[in-house]
């Protein structure tokens, strides 16, 4: 089973919120995760990026590996180093 963290949205049109997830990849975005790690909210002026730092910790440990969008949001908040090369994903 392939496990990504990445981004489910939630909140009503235009008003766009995420909640940043564990999922197997094969799962719908909006679909069945196996954890929510942190949430995103980009309305406000900076967006507002929150983490359970322990749980993120504990699934990139585990091998899952962040979407390009949850990579960024990492590296913006200074949470953990999550590159591609960092995390066990080719650069491409």
């Amino acid at each position: 089973m392939s496990v990504t963290i990445r981004l489910a949205r939630h909140g009503t049109k235009k008003h766009a919120f995420y909640r940043i997830v564990v999922a197997d990849t094969s799962a719908p975005r909006d679909g069945r995760f196996i954890d929510q790690v942190g949430t995103y909210d980009p309305l406000p002026n900076p967006p507002r990026v929150d983490f359970k730092k322990e749980k993120l910790h504990e699934w990139i440990r585990r091998g899952a590996l962040p979407s390009q969008t949850v990579s960024e949001l990492i590296k913006r908040a200074g949470v953990a180093p999550a590159s591609r090369e960092s995390s066990g994903r080719e650069a491409s």
